[in-house]
């Protein structure tokens, strides 16, 4: 029997066959200008001796100063496949649009689904295909911020891979980072998953309009988040209506 690894680098080739059949072909989409594809085995071209997360983080402090030197505020965005993050961010750029120049970097393993529908709000947008690495990692980003014209932006929002624990290890050089989770994900995904809540400044509950259908005590999973980083800012949203996305954008400080 194959392996994993076998099975999942197959996986994706289908998936990545299937892309120019509906239309998008790879590396290229409907409304998205650029689309960054990780190399088989790029993320981890680093020399064996080092660290893999010192060299990470090197890389994130590399891109801090990038965007430092240029103005630009960065937002890194984590949270589960279906949690509602490019629905947060698709609400967040509507309302910032007029009063930021933004742009958007998108994460996820395959497709420029997402990237696409942060597209048509009409700000810059760049996709990263991660391939089978199931986060972003600061070498990616850095390929991103150099086909984006950074001396025209003041925000950017970059959504990682749909993932509650690897990206919490690598940061990216943002200067805020906010976990985006849903009721829909049950009352335990805060105990379950606390480390990438360690790493945040603010955590977003969102589609709380289905709390009661899902058996879910809202405040519950505040006070879970509240108990694994004290310091953190929590807000309530629901994206399909609207619902509490202005708190958001005044936790984040826009």
């Amino acid at each position: 029997m194959p392996g994993s690894g076998e099975l999942g680098g197959k996986a994706i080739k289908a998936l990545y066959l299937l892309h120019p059949a509906l239309g998008i072909p790879r590396g290229k989409s409907k409304g998205v200008g650029d689309v960054v594809v990780a190399e088989e085995g790029e993320i981890f071209d680093i020399e064996l001796e080092e660290s893999l997360l010192e060299a990470n983080r090197r890389l994130a402090e590399q891109n801090r100063a990038l965007l430092d030197r240029h103005g630009v505020r960065a937002i890194d965005v984590m949270g589960s496949v279906g949690a509602g993050k490019t629905s947060l961010i698709s609400c967040l750029v509507e309302r910032l649009k007029d009063r930021y120049r933004v742009a958007y970097v998108a994460g996820d393993l395959t497709t420029t689904i997402d990237a696409d529908a942060i597209a048509r709000h009409g700000v810059p947008v760049v996709q990263i295909n991660t391939g089978k690495e199931c986060h972003l990692d600061a070498n990616l980003v850095a390929k991103a911020l150099r086909r984006l014209d950074l001396a025209s932006l003041d925000l950017l929002f970059i959504e990682n891979v749909g993932n509650l624990i690897c990206p919490a290890e690598f940061p990216l050089g943002a200067h805020q980072r906010v976990v985006v989770v849903s009721v829909a994900e049950g009352p335990y995904v805060v105990v379950k998953h606390p480390y990438i809540f360690m790493e945040a400044d603010l955590a977003v509950v969102n589609k709380v309009d289905l709390a009661p259908a899902m058996g879910v005590d809202v405040g519950k999973l505040e006070a879970d988040i509240r108990a694994v980083n004290p310091a953190i800012k929590v807000a309530r949203t629901c994206c399909r209506t609207g619902e509490g996305v202005e708190e958001v954008v005044k936790a984040l400080g826009l």
